[in-house]
Protein backbone atom coordinates (compact mmCIF):
# COMPACT_ATOMS: atom_id res chain seq x y z
CA UNK A 1 0.00 0.00 0.00
CA UNK A 2 1.60 3.73 -1.20
CA UNK A 3 1.33 6.27 1.33
CA UNK A 4 -0.99 8.06 -0.41
CA UNK A 5 -3.23 5.09 0.04
CA UNK A 6 -2.39 4.43 3.93
CA UNK A 7 -3.33 8.44 4.28
CA UNK A 8 -6.41 8.32 2.86
CA UNK A 9 -7.34 5.01 5.08
CA UNK A 10 -6.28 6.84 8.30
CA UNK A 11 -9.08 8.91 9.69
CA UNK A 12 -7.55 11.08 11.96
CA UNK A 13 -5.05 12.39 9.15
CA UNK A 14 -8.17 12.55 7.29
CA UNK A 15 -9.90 14.35 9.71
CA UNK A 16 -6.94 16.81 10.42
CA UNK A 17 -6.96 17.50 6.93
CA UNK A 18 -10.36 18.69 6.49
CA UNK A 19 -10.39 20.96 9.66
CA UNK A 20 -7.54 22.68 8.56
CA UNK A 21 -8.92 23.27 4.96
CA UNK A 22 -12.01 23.92 6.22
CA UNK A 23 -10.66 26.99 8.74
CA UNK A 24 -8.20 28.55 5.97
CA UNK A 25 -11.66 29.17 4.15
CA UNK A 26 -13.57 30.55 6.99
CA UNK A 27 -10.71 33.39 7.70
CA UNK A 28 -10.71 34.03 3.94
CA UNK A 29 -14.30 34.04 3.25
CA UNK A 30 -14.48 36.79 6.98
CA UNK A 31 -12.11 38.80 5.40
CA UNK A 32 -13.59 39.09 1.75
CA UNK A 33 -16.95 39.80 3.12
CA UNK A 34 -15.19 42.79 5.19
CA UNK A 35 -13.43 44.26 2.64
CA UNK A 36 -16.65 43.64 -0.03
CA UNK A 37 -18.91 45.47 2.42
CA UNK A 38 -16.51 48.17 3.24
CA UNK A 39 -15.32 48.84 -0.86
CA UNK A 40 -19.18 48.34 -1.49
CA UNK A 41 -19.95 51.55 0.78
CA UNK A 42 -16.96 53.49 0.10
CA UNK A 43 -16.96 52.95 -3.42
CA UNK A 44 -20.56 53.64 -4.68
CA UNK A 45 -21.02 49.69 -5.68
CA UNK A 46 -24.65 48.20 -4.52
CA UNK A 47 -23.71 44.94 -6.63
CA UNK A 48 -20.36 44.99 -4.43
CA UNK A 49 -22.00 45.57 -1.11
CA UNK A 50 -24.44 42.99 -1.97
CA UNK A 51 -21.95 40.54 -2.90
CA UNK A 52 -20.31 41.24 0.33
CA UNK A 53 -23.58 40.57 2.43
CA UNK A 54 -23.85 37.25 0.45
CA UNK A 55 -20.16 36.53 1.43
CA UNK A 56 -21.65 36.37 5.12
CA UNK A 57 -23.35 33.71 3.96
CA UNK A 58 -20.06 31.93 3.43
CA UNK A 59 -18.70 31.63 6.69
CA UNK A 60 -22.07 30.65 8.02
CA UNK A 61 -21.51 27.43 5.54
CA UNK A 62 -17.85 27.21 6.62
CA UNK A 63 -18.91 27.35 10.34
CA UNK A 64 -21.59 24.26 9.16
CA UNK A 65 -18.98 22.28 7.35
CA UNK A 66 -16.59 22.63 10.37
CA UNK A 67 -18.53 21.36 12.64
CA UNK A 68 -20.17 18.34 10.50
CA UNK A 69 -16.26 17.57 10.11
CA UNK A 70 -15.74 17.75 13.60
CA UNK A 71 -18.19 15.43 14.15
CA UNK A 72 -17.63 12.98 11.44
CA UNK A 73 -14.01 12.86 12.92
CA UNK A 74 -15.28 11.42 16.54
CA UNK A 75 -15.22 7.88 15.00
CA UNK A 76 -16.88 5.07 16.51
CA UNK A 77 -18.09 4.37 19.48
CA UNK A 78 -21.08 2.59 21.56
CA UNK A 79 -23.75 5.16 19.93
CA UNK A 80 -22.19 5.27 16.40
CA UNK A 81 -21.00 1.74 15.65
CA UNK A 82 -20.61 2.40 12.12
CA UNK A 83 -19.12 5.50 12.61
CA UNK A 84 -20.07 9.46 12.21
CA UNK A 85 -19.19 9.29 8.68
CA UNK A 86 -22.93 10.47 7.47
CA UNK A 87 -22.23 14.10 9.01
CA UNK A 88 -20.08 14.11 6.00
CA UNK A 89 -23.11 13.21 3.76
CA UNK A 90 -25.03 15.44 5.43
CA UNK A 91 -23.13 19.07 5.42
CA UNK A 92 -22.74 18.02 1.54
CA UNK A 93 -26.25 17.85 1.49
CA UNK A 94 -26.98 21.50 3.17
CA UNK A 95 -24.28 23.18 1.17
CA UNK A 96 -26.51 22.19 -1.77
CA UNK A 97 -29.20 23.42 -0.17
CA UNK A 98 -27.74 26.61 0.35
CA UNK A 99 -26.67 26.46 -3.23
CA UNK A 100 -30.54 26.54 -3.88
CA UNK A 101 -31.00 29.25 -1.65
CA UNK A 102 -28.70 31.46 -3.17
CA UNK A 103 -29.17 30.92 -6.46
CA UNK A 104 -32.90 31.39 -6.11
CA UNK A 105 -32.00 34.73 -4.71
CA UNK A 106 -29.77 35.88 -7.58
CA UNK A 107 -32.42 35.02 -10.12
CA UNK A 108 -35.06 36.47 -8.39
CA UNK A 109 -32.71 40.02 -7.59
CA UNK A 110 -31.50 39.73 -11.32
CA UNK A 111 -34.76 39.82 -12.88
CA UNK A 112 -36.10 42.00 -10.91
CA UNK A 113 -33.24 44.71 -11.76
CA UNK A 114 -33.32 43.66 -15.58
CA UNK A 115 -37.28 44.77 -15.54
CA UNK A 116 -36.14 48.04 -13.67
CA UNK A 117 -33.74 48.33 -16.54
CA UNK A 118 -36.34 48.16 -18.86
CA UNK A 119 -38.55 50.68 -17.56
CA UNK A 120 -35.50 52.88 -17.97
CA UNK A 121 -33.98 53.02 -14.60
CA UNK A 122 -30.36 54.15 -14.12
CA UNK A 123 -27.93 52.86 -12.11
CA UNK A 124 -25.15 54.44 -10.62
CA UNK A 125 -21.67 54.22 -11.88
CA UNK A 126 -19.22 52.56 -9.54
CA UNK A 127 -16.19 53.59 -8.44
CA UNK A 128 -12.49 51.89 -9.72
CA UNK A 129 -12.24 50.46 -6.14
CA UNK A 130 -14.78 48.55 -6.50
CA UNK A 131 -13.37 46.44 -9.69
CA UNK A 132 -10.20 46.27 -8.35
CA UNK A 133 -11.46 44.44 -4.91
CA UNK A 134 -13.48 42.26 -7.41
CA UNK A 135 -11.43 41.03 -8.94
CA UNK A 136 -8.91 40.35 -6.11
CA UNK A 137 -12.11 38.27 -4.97
CA UNK A 138 -12.38 35.80 -7.92
CA UNK A 139 -8.71 35.42 -8.16
CA UNK A 140 -9.10 34.38 -3.97
CA UNK A 141 -12.11 32.42 -4.53
CA UNK A 142 -11.02 30.34 -7.17
CA UNK A 143 -7.44 29.79 -5.13
CA UNK A 144 -9.80 28.64 -2.61
CA UNK A 145 -11.81 26.29 -4.94
CA UNK A 146 -8.72 25.08 -6.23
CA UNK A 147 -7.03 24.29 -2.97
CA UNK A 148 -10.02 22.30 -1.38
CA UNK A 149 -10.46 20.44 -4.71
CA UNK A 150 -7.23 19.14 -4.41
CA UNK A 151 -7.54 18.50 -0.49
CA UNK A 152 -11.37 16.83 -1.11
CA UNK A 153 -9.65 14.40 -3.81
CA UNK A 154 -7.01 13.61 -1.91
CA UNK A 155 -8.53 12.42 1.12
CA UNK A 156 -11.55 11.32 -0.22
CA UNK A 157 -13.83 13.61 1.68
CA UNK A 158 -17.38 14.31 -0.05
CA UNK A 159 -17.89 17.38 2.49
CA UNK A 160 -14.34 19.06 1.35
CA UNK A 161 -15.97 18.64 -2.58
CA UNK A 162 -18.79 19.94 -2.15
CA UNK A 163 -16.97 22.70 -0.10
CA UNK A 164 -14.89 23.61 -2.97
CA UNK A 165 -17.67 23.82 -5.55
CA UNK A 166 -19.32 26.47 -2.66
CA UNK A 167 -15.90 28.68 -3.82
CA UNK A 168 -16.54 28.31 -7.28
CA UNK A 169 -20.39 29.31 -6.80
CA UNK A 170 -19.06 32.04 -5.30
CA UNK A 171 -16.31 33.16 -7.49
CA UNK A 172 -18.73 32.86 -10.78
CA UNK A 173 -21.33 35.36 -8.51
CA UNK A 174 -18.80 37.39 -7.93
CA UNK A 175 -17.23 37.54 -11.51
CA UNK A 176 -20.55 38.33 -12.60
CA UNK A 177 -21.18 41.23 -10.34
CA UNK A 178 -17.47 42.51 -11.75
CA UNK A 179 -19.04 42.10 -15.36
CA UNK A 180 -21.63 44.28 -14.35
CA UNK A 181 -19.15 46.67 -12.79
CA UNK A 182 -17.16 46.75 -15.37
CA UNK A 183 -20.25 47.04 -17.87
CA UNK A 184 -21.30 50.09 -16.03
CA UNK A 185 -17.97 52.09 -15.40
CA UNK A 186 -17.20 51.49 -19.33
CA UNK A 187 -19.69 50.81 -21.52
CA UNK A 188 -22.31 53.35 -20.58
CA UNK A 189 -25.45 53.88 -18.97
CA UNK A 190 -27.76 51.36 -20.92
CA UNK A 191 -25.18 48.58 -20.68
CA UNK A 192 -25.47 48.48 -16.89
CA UNK A 193 -28.28 46.08 -17.16
CA UNK A 194 -25.10 43.62 -17.73
CA UNK A 195 -24.77 43.17 -14.32
CA UNK A 196 -28.44 41.40 -13.00
CA UNK A 197 -28.88 39.28 -16.88
CA UNK A 198 -25.21 37.80 -15.42
CA UNK A 199 -26.48 37.22 -12.20
CA UNK A 200 -29.36 35.53 -13.59
CA UNK A 201 -26.95 33.04 -15.87
CA UNK A 202 -24.72 32.34 -12.92
CA UNK A 203 -27.54 31.53 -10.71
CA UNK A 204 -28.57 29.16 -13.79
CA UNK A 205 -24.82 27.40 -13.04
CA UNK A 206 -25.39 27.25 -9.37
CA UNK A 207 -28.65 25.67 -9.26
CA UNK A 208 -27.06 23.30 -11.85
CA UNK A 209 -23.87 23.36 -9.33
CA UNK A 210 -26.18 22.45 -6.44
CA UNK A 211 -27.99 18.97 -7.95
CA UNK A 212 -24.77 17.89 -8.73
CA UNK A 213 -23.50 17.87 -5.01
CA UNK A 214 -27.21 17.32 -3.60
CA UNK A 215 -28.30 14.15 -5.78
CA UNK A 216 -25.04 11.74 -4.62
CA UNK A 217 -25.46 13.36 -0.92
CA UNK A 218 -29.29 12.17 -1.11
CA UNK A 219 -28.53 8.81 -2.72
CA UNK A 220 -25.54 8.08 0.31
CA UNK A 221 -28.19 9.14 3.07
CA UNK A 222 -30.60 7.21 1.15
CA UNK A 223 -27.88 3.90 1.30
CA UNK A 224 -28.08 3.46 -2.47
CA UNK A 225 -25.27 0.90 -3.21
CA UNK A 226 -22.43 1.72 -4.54
CA UNK A 227 -21.67 2.45 -8.23
CA UNK A 228 -21.73 -0.70 -10.26
CA UNK A 229 -17.86 -0.35 -11.42
CA UNK A 230 -17.50 -0.81 -7.90
CA UNK A 231 -19.54 -3.66 -7.20
CA UNK A 232 -17.55 -5.16 -10.02
CA UNK A 233 -14.71 -4.52 -8.69
CA UNK A 234 -16.18 -6.67 -5.50
CA UNK A 235 -17.14 -9.23 -7.27
CA UNK A 236 -13.66 -9.76 -9.41
CA UNK A 237 -11.59 -9.49 -5.78
CA UNK A 238 -13.78 -11.93 -3.96
CA UNK A 239 -14.27 -14.54 -7.05
CA UNK A 240 -10.23 -14.50 -7.04
CA UNK A 241 -9.59 -15.18 -3.72
CA UNK A 242 -8.53 -18.86 -3.03
CA UNK A 243 -10.99 -20.90 -1.24
CA UNK A 244 -13.74 -18.96 -2.01
CA UNK A 245 -16.18 -21.29 -3.80
CA UNK A 246 -19.27 -18.71 -4.48
CA UNK A 247 -20.71 -15.71 -2.75
CA UNK A 248 -24.08 -14.19 -2.69
CA UNK A 249 -26.23 -11.66 -0.78
CA UNK A 250 -23.88 -8.83 -1.84
CA UNK A 251 -25.19 -5.42 -0.51
CA UNK A 252 -23.01 -2.05 -0.67
CA UNK A 253 -23.50 1.32 0.94
CA UNK A 254 -21.89 4.27 1.46
CA UNK A 255 -20.79 6.11 4.75
CA UNK A 256 -18.87 9.00 4.38
CA UNK A 257 -15.36 8.25 3.58
CA UNK A 258 -16.24 4.41 4.33
CA UNK A 259 -17.50 2.10 2.28
CA UNK A 260 -19.58 -1.17 4.10
CA UNK A 261 -20.16 -4.42 2.01
CA UNK A 262 -21.94 -7.23 3.43
CA UNK A 263 -22.19 -10.49 1.85
CA UNK A 264 -22.21 -14.60 2.50
CA UNK A 265 -19.19 -16.33 1.16
CA UNK A 266 -19.24 -19.72 0.71
CA UNK A 267 -16.32 -21.96 1.04
CA UNK A 268 -15.27 -26.20 1.34
CA UNK A 269 -17.64 -27.22 4.80
CA UNK A 270 -14.23 -29.34 5.41
CA UNK A 271 -11.74 -25.92 6.10
CA UNK A 272 -11.13 -25.08 9.41
CA UNK A 273 -12.78 -22.02 11.29
CA UNK A 274 -9.23 -20.60 11.02
CA UNK A 275 -8.86 -21.25 7.22
CA UNK A 276 -12.14 -19.59 6.95
CA UNK A 277 -11.29 -16.95 8.56
CA UNK A 278 -7.97 -16.08 7.13
CA UNK A 279 -10.01 -16.34 3.92
CA UNK A 280 -12.57 -13.67 4.66
CA UNK A 281 -9.55 -11.36 6.11
CA UNK A 282 -7.95 -11.60 2.60
CA UNK A 283 -10.67 -10.34 0.89
CA UNK A 284 -11.29 -7.45 3.53
CA UNK A 285 -7.53 -6.71 2.88
CA UNK A 286 -7.98 -6.64 -0.94
CA UNK A 287 -11.15 -4.62 -0.62
CA UNK A 288 -9.03 -1.76 1.50
CA UNK A 289 -6.30 -1.75 -1.07
CA UNK A 290 -8.92 -1.60 -4.31
CA UNK A 291 -11.35 0.90 -2.59
CA UNK A 292 -9.93 2.68 0.62
CA UNK A 293 -11.81 2.50 3.64
CA UNK A 294 -13.75 -0.04 3.56
CA UNK A 295 -16.01 -1.88 6.99
CA UNK A 296 -17.33 -5.58 5.80
CA UNK A 297 -19.45 -8.00 7.36
CA UNK A 298 -18.63 -11.43 5.65
CA UNK A 299 -20.99 -14.14 6.63
CA UNK A 300 -19.03 -17.75 6.07
CA UNK A 301 -21.14 -20.48 4.51
CA UNK A 302 -20.60 -23.86 3.68
CA UNK A 303 -20.56 -24.99 -0.67
CA UNK A 304 -23.14 -27.41 -1.19
CA UNK A 305 -23.43 -26.89 -4.52
CA UNK A 306 -26.42 -25.04 -6.53
CA UNK A 307 -29.49 -25.03 -4.46
CA UNK A 308 -33.10 -24.74 -5.74
CA UNK A 309 -33.22 -20.96 -4.55
CA UNK A 310 -30.28 -20.72 -6.33
CA UNK A 311 -31.39 -21.95 -9.22
CA UNK A 312 -34.53 -19.64 -9.36
CA UNK A 313 -32.22 -16.66 -9.58
CA UNK A 314 -30.74 -18.63 -12.47
CA UNK A 315 -27.55 -19.51 -11.06
CA UNK A 316 -25.58 -22.07 -13.05
CA UNK A 317 -23.94 -24.70 -10.83
CA UNK A 318 -20.12 -23.84 -9.78
CA UNK A 319 -20.56 -20.67 -10.89
CA UNK A 320 -20.18 -17.22 -8.39
CA UNK A 321 -23.18 -15.79 -7.54
CA UNK A 322 -23.57 -12.16 -7.93
CA UNK A 323 -26.78 -11.31 -6.95
CA UNK A 324 -27.42 -7.97 -4.84
CA UNK A 325 -30.80 -9.01 -2.47
CA UNK A 326 -32.69 -6.79 -0.22
CA UNK A 327 -32.42 -10.07 2.52
CA UNK A 328 -30.04 -13.07 3.08
CA UNK A 329 -30.41 -16.21 0.71
CA UNK A 330 -31.76 -18.74 3.12
CA UNK A 331 -31.23 -23.00 2.45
Amino acid sequence: MTNEQHNKNNPGWRNREEKRCTLVGMTSDVCLSALKIMTGVLGHSSAILADGIHSISDTVTDALVYAMVRLSGKGVDERYRYGRGKYETLAAFLISIILVVVALGLMTEGVQDVWAALQGETLQRPHNIALIVGLIAVMVKEGLYQYTRLKGKKTGSSALKAYAWHHRADALSTAATLLGVAGAMFLGERWRVLDPIAAVAVSVLILVLAYRLGRPAVEELLEVSLPQDEQDKISSIVTATPGVKAFHNLRTRRNGNLRVVDMHVKVDGDLTVNRSHEITRQIERQLTEALGEVMTNIHVEPYHGTNDCEKAHGVQPDSVETQNLASPTRE
